[in-house]
């Protein structure tokens, strides 16, 4: 073992036994990893980063602005506004559907490209 892997497994014991892990969200909890293990791997460390700094990836994104706007939709009380926004929502929701189908067609032929596979 490596002398600074030693003194990371060190700080590691310290800060258990001072209770610095005690509270940390899903203490507990077995790890649900389906969502990292959803992402194409090409994708994974990005995705990571973004959601580490609390942005959204820009499929989700779009749909949280279709979802919005479908919300103002049923607020609202003008038909000129609700046909509009309702157009607004829609493309957003096109948009999406545009991203997950160049992700997916950009996964098969990352997979095709795999020895064994294809």
């Amino acid at each position: 073992m490596s002398w600074t892997r030693l003194i990371a497994e060190n700080r590691i014991q310290e800060a258990i036994k001072h209770g610095e892990f005690d509270d940390l969200p899903g203490r507990g909890q077995p790890l649900d990893l389906t969502e990292y293990f959803n992402t194409p791997v090409a994708d994974r460390m990005a995705v990571s980063l973004l959601k580490s700094a609390g942005v959204l990836p820009p499929e989700l994104q779009l749909l949280k602005e279709a979802e919005d706007l479908e919300r103002a939709v049923e607020r609202a009380t003008d038909p000129q506004k609700r046909a509009a926004l309702w157009e607004q929502a829609l493309s957003k929701r096109v948009s999406f559907a545009l991203l997950q189908e160049r992700r997916r067609a950009a996964t098969r032929s990352d997979s095709s490209l795999e020895p064994g596979i294809g």
